[in-house]
């Protein structure tokens, strides 16, 4: 009976502080497997990269790669940060200097309708004793997000019908590296048997023994580094898959050196170093975050956000800011630090009766909201806070909408701009339902205060 290994990490998001020891426990499973004369391969399942961490932000995300490149991975697909946390010309550029393959069958170019030059659709790999293991890899698909950065996102079911035809009858064992998420895993699972394995991440759940659906073997382990999967897959001498062992190896439980401390906190600090260098503006007076008094730090946002999406009216809440900003030279690392989102602009066009709603929805939530905590979906703080407007105002008393000091007409049709996390929470669902949503690409939040405020008070 033939042993063969799948290692598999997801899901990291430049969670960096277990990155030693999930380096050292990979290498050791690997030097095993030369002792055993096993078969090992290793993959990881995307967003390995994620711009919260200053030295992803500073190098956009190619020390990621470098760190990658440590492991020898033998595939690696994309997450949402890379896909959409990256403008189309760093995605291009990602994997320049990467030792690996990428793998990634549902990701064309909008342009030339090509798949990119830096992704193969599949991977065969052939064991010591000529099991042959193909690898074929899907990301997540959000058509308002990767369509206005350049590209043509498709929707895996769509795909996988001829994906699994074409490769089924090469391969004796077919894994699916999926970054789609716990439920669309079980779908797949369902609709495919002739998929052996399939490898999860996207929603960060783990399976500590794995999931059978169908007769499919799910594996999936969890988030930022905390676990890495171990599958063992015992196939006989004609090649056919027996069995699998699914375990996710807590990192809590691999071995930690001194010295592993000083290599995580080098990155950051190497990450500090190159953000401050780069200088962005001279700014009079200090950018406040306002818990006692004035909020200059949004209000210097919002007057950014109406300049770039060309609105006179613009929307955010005060936990997106983490911290003031100084007066005198401003550079991306404070930038970065008070908006470590990858967060984009959206400019939002409604009729003047959904404006009235969604300001009704905006208000009616304003309390819960306040301290209310935020985990995701572009989100790197802590609570949402408070909603502040530019261009708008409520009478509570009357509950009547005023846009530019004028009474808002119901037929009329209103821009403003806001960031695409509002869009993607639950509580303000008339965004979604009634507004046209419009992304702007590629600057982050961060960017375009930094823009305006270079625009505004240049370093002479």
């Amino acid at each position: 009976m033939e042993k063969i290994r799948l290692l598999h990490t997801n899901d990291l998001h430049s969670h960096l502080e277990n990155w030693p020891k999930i380096r050292r426990f990979l290498d050791q499973r690997k030097r095993e497997a030369v002792l055993n004369n096993e078969t090992i391969v290793t993959v990881d399942l995307g967003d390995f990269v994620d711009r919260w961490h200053p030295l992803t932000e500073a190098t956009s995300g190619q020390a990621n790669v470098e760190l990658m490149n440590q492991i020898g991975y033998d595939a690696v697909t994309i997450g949402n940060n890379e896909g959409v946390g990256s403008s189309k010309d760093e995605l291009n550029h990602l994997y320049d200097h990467a030792n690996f393959d990428v793998l990634l069958a549902n990701l064309f170019d909008k342009g030339t309708l090509q798949m990119p030059k830096w992704a193969k659709t599949s991977k065969i790999i052939t064991s010591r004793k000529g099991t042959k293991i193909g690898l074929v890899a899907l990301t997540a698909p959000f058509p308002l997000t990767y369509n206005p950065n350049g590209w043509d996102i498709r929707f895996p079911m769509d795909l996988l019908p001829e994906l699994v035809s074409e490769l089924r009858d090469k391969v004796d064992i077919l894994v699916l590296m999926s970054h789609l998420g716990k439920n669309d895993d079980r779908q797949i699972a369902q609709a495919f048997p002739e998929i052996d394995i399939i490898l999860g991440s996207h929603t960060h759940h783990l399976f500590e023994t794995g999931e059978v659906v169908n007769g499919v073997q799910l594996a999936a382990a969890g988030k930022f580094g905390q676990y890495v999967g171990d599958i063992v897959l015992e196939v006989d001498e004609e090649h056919r898959l027996q069995k699998s062992t699914v375990r996710a190896v807590p990192t809590s439980s691999m071995t930690e050196f001194p010295e592993d401390q000083i290599e995580i906190d080098g990155y950051l600090e190497r990450g500090h170093t190159l953000l401050k260098a780069k200088k962005v503006a001279n700014i009079p007076h200090k950018l406040t975050l306002g818990e006692t008094g004035e909020h200059l730090l949004i209000d210097a946002t919002l007057q950014a956000v109406k300049e770039r999406a060309k609105t006179e009216v613009s929307i955010l809440n005060t936990g997106l800011f983490l911290s003031s900003i100084d007066q005198g030279i401003v550079n991306q690392d404070q930038l970065h630090t008070a908006l470590p989102h990858p967060m984009h602009l959206i400019r939002v066009t409604l009729l003047g009766k959904d404006v009235i709603r969604l300001v009704l929805e905006m208000e009616r939530n304003r309390n819960f909201l306040r301290n209310y905590p935020i985990i995701g979906m572009g989100f790197r703080g802590k609570i949402f806070g408070e909603i502040h407007y530019s261009g708008i105002e409520f009478d509570e008393v009357n509950r009547q909408v005023r846009w530019l000091g004028e009474p808002v007409m119901e037929e009329s049709e209103y821009v403003f701009a806001t960031v695409d996390h509002f869009l993607f929470i639950p509580f303000f669902p008339t965004i979604e339902i009634a507004g046209t949503c419009e992304f702007l690409f590629p600057e982050f939040i961060r960017s375009v205060l930094g823009d305006s405020l270079k625009s505004h008070y240049p370093i002479n």
